[in-house]
């Protein structure tokens, strides 16, 4: 089944919010700005534009197993710079399909140069989900009413 949602979609839903961090501040503070908002990444943004992402596994693989200190570094260290976005017309599908062949969690939206938003996996499997339990409410309505 195809996946027919729109990322515009979804985020009219869960809102536009995308919380960021400077890449300058320490990682301390990103880990800090994470556990607050329970977050798993957080969009780095430099003089208005997304110039990378830092998430939980940037910071268990470039901090924890190298055995080094997280106020002693910078976000800008070891934050993801190749970045995988969406626009807000991809749907759903497209989002999974990313996500799984790059092994990611997380794809930042942008329309145009602006970004207009985050969506997580998290938030692309509970819409996934809500949007095949509709169809099946569907398909038994239809079948209970004597159509089938």
């Amino acid at each position: 089944m195809e996946v027919r949602r729109t990322v515009r979609q979804l985020l009219m839903e869960k809102g536009h919010a995308v919380w960021s961090i400077q890449p300058d501040a320490s990682v301390f503070d990103a880990l800090e700005r994470m556990a607050e908002k329970n977050l798993g990444a957080l969009m780095v943004v430099e003089d208005g534009r997304v110039v990378g992402i830092f998430s939980e596994r940037d910071y268990a693989r470039k901090v924890i197993l190298h055995g080094r200190a997280s106020r002693d570094i910078q976000v800008r260290d070891i934050m993801t710079t190749d970045l995988v976005t969406v626009r807000p017309d991809n749907t759903l599908g497209d989002c999974m399909r990313l996500m799984t062949d790059h092994r990611i969690r997380h794809l930042p939206v942008l329309d145009g140069d602006a970004t207009v938003g985050v969506v997580s996996i998290g938030d692309v499997v509970k819409a996934v989900m809500a949007e095949q339990e509709f169809l099946i409410e569907q398909l038994q309505s239809y079948i209970q009413s004597g159509n089938g």
